[in-house]
């Protein structure tokens, strides 16, 4: 299974999203820190779930960092995260 993937099945269990786009960015970093012939290094996550009313910027990231902290001490070197809840999207 691909880290891509993982980290969808992952967020979708834990957040059960109304919507989520996983993006694999490695190619953009190139030569960078982190960085890993293959990629899989550097993910974009867009999240709308309603796991995420009441909580702040910080406390979604936390969460979604919790979710896939495995994850994140071994091949994933960077994610950048756009976490939303459903009536955030809407405005």
């Amino acid at each position: 299974m691909s880290a891509r993937d993982l980290i969808t099945n992952k967020l979708r269990e834990a957040f059960s999203p109304e919507s989520l786009d996983v993006t694999d960015e490695s190619h953009l970093h190139e030569g960078h820190t982190g960085h890993r012939p293959g990629g899989e290094t550097h993910f974009r996550v867009h999240i709308v779930s309603p796991a995420f009313e009441g909580k702040s910027r910080i406390e979604r990231h936390r969460m979604i960092n919790a979710t896939l902290a495995a994850e994140l001490a071994g091949h994933v070197h960077a994610l950048a995260i756009k976490a939303q809840t459903p009536g955030e999207t809407r405005r």
